[in-house]
């Protein structure tokens, strides 16, 4: 089949590729793609990679990692991919190909069906605050546990595809210099980046660590061939003609919302749609509400990015439609400004920098449906601080470039002025190795990573609803993506002022939601009370609002994961430890069919799974198992690696992947030398609670009488008993040595602190965690097979 069959199949029969999309899919892989808006960059793209995976090229990763800058478009790009996945469906099944799945990696949604199928090829559609805090192995609204896998498996075998770059601001940067450590690193697999927009400024592309890689890259635009194509030339020449509107932003909101609402409805046309975008949340919601009193009988829509899921796909549903006879008027953000297939008949625009400009234009006679589209530009005057979130610097140069057109369709458009990059956060190498290490401080905080991801407006936090009385409780289920509303911290922090109001957010060290008593930060998942209000369905997170939220109601009643917590170890069935660790290594064995590795590589990866759980022997951890069973009962006296009986260890953080590992260093460890480190770290992080550093925590309970050192629950002088771990591997009774954890060398050789320094210089942050994930989901395959057998169900 060639890919011209491939691409109407693909289409559902509707569309014949342009000869740049067939260019793509033939030729070598570009770094650069840079095509006009409306030309089909998405679908170009996805079918690109769809055909080369069904031809198996050998060069074409197995995840496709599609970054856009904002979330009004990651679940409109993932319902047009949705579809053309299910159109291909019949081609790969009469090949005999795994279809590739499709996932959104949205805040708070932790979508463990691709991450534990690393052999599988998948599509993964997000934002880019949501996809680079994982590159940068600190994923926002996730578990903290899960960071290392995702940080893994957006490393190794992973096609970025950064799309709309011009909006990505600081991000744009990180996204080179992760691919110029990528170049660097040893990896566990090869990935690649590909950077997507209508206009590219190479300037940007200049950072310190990519900088050598400059000459190499390889770009493909249109040629004369797509130039001299009969839809390009409609598309490139449809006309847009520029008027400076009559309404002024001088910071006096209500009555700038009363003239520009008037100004609107006066220039509507009917039967098209009106698009009104402006820079903040806050504005759009009071022009909308003043529009909606004006506009009789015309349709009126709020589109922004601070909506539920449920209430966004409302509004979306309504933005596919065909306009009425009265045409519809749309208020919006720049959250429409890149990607979101919408056009109108009649735009209006706050003043932004140029670059978003350009996007916003594009909203505008998109298709070239109409013989001409008009752009109302919405000048400002006053203070700096009415340009928010931008800088009044980059609205003057912008304003001084409109004052000069009075076209601003794709063939009147100036090339891009540079970008002011003065300020920027650049990632750099010890940076990304500092970052490695998931442990939080001592009070539960983390590096701030919100500098290297966006710089025209800080990521913000994920909120959610639910009926409490004073104090939510420990057993409140996890929130669900259907429940959570992206807000700015200056949104909450207005929510927050009224009425004194209280937020919650999830203490992981002490298992326990906790009032937000010090600064909010990016990423954080924040538990608001229903009673107190703050959102509304029509418009969206509104701190002014006081009248209760509709709570979504969680479909799973799941509790937030806790350090002590230990879930995968609970279940209806006593398995002994033996059989968790035999399907262990049997799915380890498997996964190693998937992937090409060294010999001791494989040689490591199978000790780190016949050895991972063997710390279950502990007295703490078999006492946890059994103490619910009666006295005599002779299941006291096995060794269990998963239980029925469940509850809180009685020391508290105890960890079991601490025993697991020192048992290893005792006995196998002296046996394989070379690999010791190696298997013992993969040991030690398998549940990503423990990975770079061993030390107490805040609320350990401390030997008594006093014994020396202990870390997680673990104490120096801890006694195992014999343990079999199958294979013909019999432990003998072990006393445990916690002298690692001391400076320097000891008894016992380097300290840990060491031993994971050299480990991190040898293999490298990206290959380091391709093998730390591989053991992770070998065990959780173990343990999903133990889930199957006794109750037919997945985990």
């Amino acid at each position: 089949m060639n890919y011209s069959e491939f691409f109407q199949k693909l289409t559902g029969g509707t569309q014949h590729p342009y000869p740049y999309q067939l260019r793509l899919a033939s030729e070598p892989w570009p770094d650069i793609l840079e095509i006009p808006t409306g030309l089909g960059k998405t679908l170009a793209v996805v079918g690109a990679w769809l055909y080369r995976r069904l031809q198996e090229d050998g060069t074409t990763p197995s995840r496709l990692v599609y970054c856009l800058p904002m979330r009004v478009l990651v679940e409109q790009v993932h319902g047009v991919l949705e579809e053309w996945l299910e159109n291909i469906a019949p081609v790969f099944l009469e090949q005999g190909k795994k279809l590739p799945t499709i996932h959104m990696l949205m805040g708070g949604m932790v979508d463990e069906s691709w991450s534990t199928t690393p052999e599988h090829p998948a599509v993964l559609v997000g934002t880019q605050d949501m996809l680079l805090s994982r590159a940068l192995m600190r994923g926002y609204g996730m578990k903290r546990a899960h960071w290392p896998v995702h940080f893994a498996l957006l490393h190794n075998d992973a096609f970025w595809v950064l799309d709309e770059v011009q909006l990505m601001g600081t991000g744009l940067a990180t996204s080179l210099q992760l691919e110029a450590f990528r170049r660097s690193f040893p990896m566990g697999m090869s990935s690649r980046s590909l950077w997507v927009s209508a206009t590219i400024d190479r300037q940007r592309l200049d950072t310190i660590d990519f900088r050598p890689h400059l000459p190499q890259l390889v770009s493909q635009a249109l040629n004369q061939e797509d130039r001299n194509h009969e839809r390009v030339v409609s598309l490139i020449h449809a006309r847009k003609r520029l008027l400076r509107a009559s309404t002024v932003w001088t910071g006096v909101e209500k009555e700038y919302v009363n003239a520009l609402s008037e100004e609107v409805i006066k220039t509507h046309q009917a039967a098209t749609n009106t698009l009104v975008i402006l820079n903040q949340v806050e504005r759009a919601q009071s022009l909308y509400e003043n529009v909606k009193k004006r506009a009789g009988n015309i349709p009126v829509l709020l589109i922004h990015g601070r909506f539920r899921p449920a209430e966004r796909k409302q509004v979306e549903e309504k933005l596919r439609k065909k306009p009425p006879e009265t045409g519809s008027i749309w208020i919006a953000t720049q959250a429409v400004e890149a990607g979101v297939d919408m056009t109108s008949a009649t735009l209006f625009t706050e003043l932004a920098p140029w670059s978003s400009l350009v996007q916003r234009f594009g909203r505008c006679n998109r298709y070239a449906e109409n013989q001409q589209g008009n752009v109302f530009w919405l000048d400002m005057q006053g203070k700096d601080e009415l340009a928010l979130p931008y800088e009044m610097a980059d609205l003057q140069r912008a304003r001084e470039l409109l004052t000069t057109l009075d076209d601003v369709g794709p063939a009147a458009l100036p090339p891009l002025p540079p970008a002011n990059q003065q300020g920027e956060m650049i990632l750099r190498r010890q940076d990304l190795l500092d970052l490695f290490n998931t442990d939080p401080d001592l009070t539960g905080f983390d590096v701030d990573i919100s500098p290297y991801i966006r710089d025209v407006e800080q990521p913000g936090v994920m909120v959610f609803w639910r009926s409490f009385d004073e104090q939510p409780d420990d057993q409140q289920p996890a929130p669900q993506r259907l429940e959570l509303c992206p807000v700015s911290l200056g949104q909450l922090g207005r929510y927050l002022k009224k009425k004194e109001r209280q937020a919650w957010s999830w203490n992981f060290l002490a298992g326990e939601w906790q009032k937000v008593s010090s600064s909010l930060r990016p990423g954080m998942v924040i538990l608001l009370a229903a009673k107190e209000g703050g959102y509304d369905s029509q418009l969206g997170f509104a701190p002014d609002i006081l009248t209760p939220v509709t709570v979504i109601e969680p479909q799973e009643r799941k509790p937030e994961d806790g350090f002590g917590s230990d879930p995968r170890s609970y279940m209806s069935e006593f398995i002994p430890l033996v059989d968790h660790l035999d399907r262990t290594v049997a799915a380890m064995a498997g996964l190693l069919k998937a992937f090409s590795l060294t010999p001791l590589d494989q040689q490591s990866l199978m000790l780190a799974s016949r050895w991972h759980d063997g710390g279950k022997g502990h007295p703490v951890m078999q006492n946890t198992f059994t103490h619910c069973l009666e006295e005599g009962d002779p299941r006291k006296n096995q060794l269990w690696g998963k239980s029925s009986c469940g509850g809180k260890h009685q020391r508290p953080h105890f960890r079991h992947e601490v025993a697991s590992m020192l048992l290893w260093l005792a006995h196998g460890g002296k046996k394989v030398a070379e690999v010791a480190d190696l298997v013992a770290y993969m040991i030690l992080a398998h549940h990503g609670k423990v990975r770079m550093s061993l030390r107490a925590l805040p609320g350990e309970q401390e030997p008594f009488p006093p014994a020396g050192a202990f870390a997680r629950g673990v104490w120096q002088g801890d006694q195992l008993p014999e343990i079999f771990l199958g294979d013909s591997t019999t432990i003998p009774p072990t006393t445990l040595s916690l002298a690692i954890m001391a400076l320097g060398e000891g008894q016992d050789g380097p300290s840990w602190t060491a031993r994971c320094q050299r480990l991190l210089q040898n293999h490298g942050p990206f290959r380091l965690a391709w093998l730390e994930t591989l053991v992770r989901v070998a065990d959780w395959r173990g343990s999903s097979q133990e889930t199957t057998l006794f109750h037919g169900e997945q985990p």
